[in-house]
């Protein structure tokens, strides 16, 4: 295991030392919050593509191919099939407005008054996002070095906090493209062909395993529509995704290179599943579908390659942590905590300065309680149902109907996330936290919220109308940035 070590600490020096390189390049609050929105297609897809493959995505999909075959691709399926989905029909939009945050667009939509609320909802996310990130690495330093699990958690998620302070979104797109290569290399291309000549090749597998396990709809059609529902619609909405859209250079970036990063989640979904059921054949016995990943990479894969896998799956887990940390830093920061204390931005270098350093200080005391929290909790699959339930069933409506109906009116978005909110919470009460109704009635009562009360409700002024048309064509007044080197394409 001696050469497993060493891949392993060899990456994770190198995360630090790209964090420190970041934090030379943030120099104003566009540079630390998404990256001076220069990203090319290149550096926008990788990004892209892992921050939203995370852990869950890699031992999660695994374990659900391992559970039920090649149609437990579903979930990882889903979100690739958001990511398309904001990319073509949304992001260019999006890009356009120029903001830092989705309850900036949603102050700007209707009127300055939908901010803090969905703020605080948007926050609640991305928290226990980051959080149910930083538990993965339990799972990982347990594999590799038999670790503690609070000392794993402290470890994975001190040094995704120290990167992203350092440098903020720069420190964090360039972490991200050195493990969306890892993950490339070490899932797809290792992993994936190895598993399934370990496994006797797909013909053996089906011999070995029911034909229930090469059923696309095997997993069951309703646990497909609420993958939809809660993935596929989540990523059209979340913070993390949203931020990561506003690095991009140009509208095309935005479009083009999400469709491949959407693509790319596709292909990572199938092989996923795959390796899962590979897995089954090996070891029909686990005693959970998510030991099913560690132990294939533990016991199949030869010294060298083990370490660059288990390496592509802390590559998963930190990119989806610091995409998240970051998002929910920026919310607390600039939609909660600014609008408490009525702060004013101004424009000046000196401004921007300043708020490099608060932005850099917000990320260090989430990241903080992140790894507290992580700590506290056990159940990974709770604390991101959690998450999910409560961006869809508060935010998906209010969001979606700015965008696409002029009608909406702020007291109707207000009332949206309130109701749906609530609803949510109240619902995971009584039904379970786990259960399919909080998000479908959730959500179905913020969507009558929203057209009940904006239909009762005046109108949203004109003038702010055609302000949010201007922005949304591009012609509104763009924020200064400075002029640091140009980004890597």
């Amino acid at each position: 295991m001696a050469v497993d070590y060493t891949v392993i600490v060899v990456y994770l020096a190198g995360m630090l030392a790209m964090g420190w390189w970041g934090m030379r390049r943030a120099k104003s609050k566009s540079d630390f919050l998404v990256a001076g929105r220069r990203l090319g297609p290149v550096m926008y897809s990788g990004t892209m593509a892992a921050i939203v493959l995370g852990g869950a995505s890699t031992i999660g999909g695994v374990g659900l191919g391992y559970q039920y075959g090649l149609s437990g691709a579903w979930m990882v399926f889903t979100i690739g099939l958001g990511l398309l989905a904001l990319s073509v029909f949304f992001s260019a939009r999006i890009a356009r407005l120029k903001v830092y945050t989705v309850s900036e667009m949603l102050d700007l939509r209707y009127g300055g008054r939908a901010g803090v609320i969905s703020g605080v909802v948007m926050w609640a996310y991305t928290l226990m996002l980051a959080v149910t990130s930083t538990i993965a690495y339990a799972t990982i330093f347990d594999v590799l070095f038999d670790m503690n699990r609070t000392l794993a958690i402290v470890l994975g998620g001190s040094i995704v906090v120290a990167y992203s302070t350092l440098g903020g979104m720069w420190s964090i797109t360039l972490t991200d493209m050195v493990q969306f290569v890892v993950k490339t290399i070490g899932v797809l291309l290792l992993l994936l062909p190895i598993a399934v000549v370990k496994a006797g090749g797909f013909s053996e597998m089906k011999a070995k395993l029911p034909t229930g396990y090469f059923d696309p709809l095997g997993i069951g059609g309703e646990t497909i529509f609420t993958y939809v529902l809660i993935y596929t619609f989540g990523m059209l909405i979340g913070q993390d995704i949203w931020q990561r859209v506003f690095t991009a250079g140009s509208d095309k970036t935005a479009k083009w290179g999400g469709t491949v990063a959407g693509t790319y989640c596709l292909v990572y979904a199938l092989a996923g599943a795959v390796i899962g059921t590979a897995a089954k054949v090996l070891y029909p016995n686990l005693g959970s579908p998510d030991d099913a990943f560690a132990t294939i990479v533990k016991d199949e894969l030869p010294v060298g390659v083990r370490g660059l896998v288990l390496a592509a799956a802390l590559a998963a887990v930190m990119s989806t942590s610091s995409g998240a940390l970051i998002a929910c830093a920026t919310v607390a920061n600039n939609d909660i905590w600014s609008k408490l204390r009525g702060a004013v931005r101004r424009e000046d270098d000196e401004e921007e300065h300043d708020e490099v350093r608060g932005n850099r200080a917000f990320i260090l005391v989430m990241g903080v309680a992140v790894i507290g929290t992580a700590i506290a909790l056990n159940n990974v699959v709770e604390a991101l149902t959690v998450a999910y339930n409560l961006l869809v069933g508060g935010l998906l409506v209010p969001i979606l109907g700015g965008l696409l109906w002029k009608r909406g009116t702020a007291q109707g978005a207000l009332a949206s996330v309130i109701v749906g909110g609530l609803a949510v919470v109240g619902l995971m009460a009584t039904y379970g936290i786990l259960a399919n109704e909080p998000v479908y009635y959730g959500l179905l009562s913020s969507l009558a919220a929203y057209v009940t009360v904006s239909l009762a409700t005046p109108a949203t002024d004109a003038a702010v109308l055609a302000a949010w048309r201007d922005r949304l064509a591009g012609r509104g007044a763009p924020e200064r940035v400075s002029e640091p080197v140009a980004a890597p394409q």
